[in-house]
């Protein structure tokens, strides 16, 4: 069950990303109706998968590598449909998907089992912790896809080829605002997040160093990017060079903290 129904949201998003891409390939109007019903499938779909999983494990989806790579995968999955159904755009759509069902991928093929912590202190405490961190994480991949889009669209327009993606892309400021909005979101969410990790580890004594030093990582980059679009005002292209580039930081020290880690394996 878990597999199937992981597998139908993959299809899904997949789907909704190809699809996304026809006005590419031809001159069409952008299948904003049909996007939106394949994420909405999918996110469905997928939310069934982990109610499985709850229902199945009597834990929430939130601690061990594959659980926890789904609940993220989902919650980006949320946003992008949230996004694209309010804006009535489908461009992020391109982005945003492959990276949904890339993660949904890499969920199924890890083991789908609670971690320790979920069996020995399954705590609401814990549980908003992990809640909290990868929600604020979806936002910051998607402020990091809108950033991306950004400076293609802004290439395109300089260089005045106003080729596909300057037809298809939604305007540099629409994209401009989904940015500064994630942006915003994902640090109060990582914020909230991180503030319960330590207090947990204080209060529990139970904390792993890696761990702490990869949410600090990625709080710290996110609250830079919050500072400086919202303090220092900066620039709709500098905000998007500077999220793009600090997403692909953060995104690297997982898989290097997961790879070579002194617990190579075992870090989520």
């Amino acid at each position: 069950m878990l597999v199937i129904a992981h597998a139908i949201a993959i299809s899904c998003y997949i789907a909704a990303a190809g699809l996304a891409a026809a006005p590419f390939a031809r001159p069409i109007a952008a299948p904003v109706r049909g996007v939106v019903s394949l994420l909405t499938i999918g996110v469905v779909t997928h939310l069934v998968a982990l109610l499985a999983y709850t229902w199945q494990f009597g834990a929430p989806p939130l601690t061990g590598l594959g659980p926890a790579l789904s609940t993220a995968a989902f919650l980006v999955a949320v946003t992008l449909l949230a996004v694209e159904a309010l804006a009535r755009e489908v461009s992020l759509t391109l982005v945003t998907a492959p990276l949904a069902a890339l993660v949904t991928i890499g969920a199924i093929a890890s083991p789908m089992a609670p971690g320790p912590t979920a069996r020995a202190a399954g705590t609401v405490w814990l549980v908003l912790h992990v809640a909290l961190s990868l929600l604020g994480f979806a936002a910051f991949a998607a402020a990091a896809a809108s950033g991306v889009m950004y400076l293609l669209e802004r290439r395109e327009l300089k260089s005045r080829r106003f080729g596909a993606i300057f037809r298809f892309f939604p305007p540099l400021e629409t994209l401009d605002r989904v940015n500064h909005l994630a942006i915003v979101c994902g640090w109060i969410a990582l914020t909230l997040g991180v503030a319960l990790a330590l207090g947990y580890s204080i209060v529990y004594r139970d904390a792993d160093h890696l761990k702490v030093i990869w949410g600090i990582a990625a709080w710290t980059a996110v609250t830079a990017l919050t500072v400086g679009r919202v303090v220092a005002g900066w620039q709709a292209a500098r905000a998007a060079a500077w999220t793009s580039a600090l997403f692909l930081a953060v995104v690297v020290l997982y898989v290097a903290f997961r790879t070579v880690g002194p617990r190579a394996g075992e870090f989520l």
